[in-house]
């Protein structure tokens, strides 16, 4: 019985990557024609595949029904959250998880620092969308045109004499982020907080969610936040991976505590 399930889960993926007929499935699968049409027409009563007039078969409305009822019923602050507690017991500092919505960048989870200095940030409060590290990580991800579209109607606060100055400075910044995979707030909303970001992907690929770290410069000095890039970009991996319902990767690199000795 195994086997069967094992051969039957085995086609799903092979459709995927496009139609096929009896004869493509039974090849890839190392079986006899006979078994092959078996476990597709299994699959058709199920909703899983789809015969189609030319005799190939496709993957079926019912699989797609149910990924995305599986979808809806996930929610990523629920996943996350532990690994944002254990980022924050890592290194101490404010952990942030933001979400894009109806045009707003929104934290939906805050774990804070175990420092006096705490963040004014709340969760269900819009950030500074032309400068926060969690908002240029949701933009960098969208396409070209409504990446383009959004930074020219945004408006741009000069908050500190590091702020995003305009539209063209703001693309080419998402361009960077897009590029590395990650983004940094240093002194452009508050000149004294510095944030590091990284981005929380979906099944799709697409960046659903972000996560940041942000101190204050008595604390920490930017370049000693940015140290934690490796950290950081680990954590959100291991979201993204859990939130997709793929395997934890072994990492030789476990969370280990950051000791700063500087304090406010």
């Amino acid at each position: 019985m195994s086997q069967t399930v094992d051969r039957a889960l085995s086609i799903l993926p092979l459709l995927a990557e496009g139609p096929a007929n009896l004869e493509q499935v039974a090849t890839r699968l190392g079986v006899h024609k006979s078994t092959a049409l078996r476990l597709l027409r299994t699959l058709h009563e199920h909703g899983m595949v789809y015969r189609q007039r030319d005799q190939r078969y496709r993957l079926g409305a019912r699989l797609f029904a149910l990924a995305q009822e599986a979808m809806e019923q996930l929610d990523v602050r629920d996943i996350a959250h532990p690994h944002l507690v254990a980022l924050n017991e890592a290194c101490g500092h404010t952990v942030h998880l933001a979400v894009h919505e109806e045009g707003e960048v929104v934290y939906i989870d805050k774990v804070e620092s175990r420092y006096p200095v705490r963040m004014h940030s709340r969760i269900g409060k819009p950030v500074a969308i032309t400068v926060a590290a969690v908002a240029k990580l949701l933009l960098a991800d969208l396409p070209e045109a409504e990446r383009r579209a959004v930074a020219e109607r945004l408006d741009y606060p000069a908050y500190t004499a590091r702020s995003t100055p305009n539209a063209n400075a703001y693309l080419a910044e998402l361009a960077r982020v897009r590029e590395q995979g990650w983004a940094s707030d240093l002194g452009g909303h508050e000149e004294s907080i510095n944030c590091l970001g990284a981005p929380i992907r979906g099944a799709d690929g697409r960046v659903g969610a972000a996560l940041s770290v942000s101190a204050p410069n008595v604390v920490v000095s930017a370049e000693e936040l940015l140290a934690l890039r490796p950290l950081v970009l680990r954590t959100a991996d291991a979201i993204s991976r859990e939130y997709c319902g793929r395997p934890p990767v072994d990492d030789p690199e476990p969370l280990v505590r950051t000791r700063v000795e500087r304090h406010p």
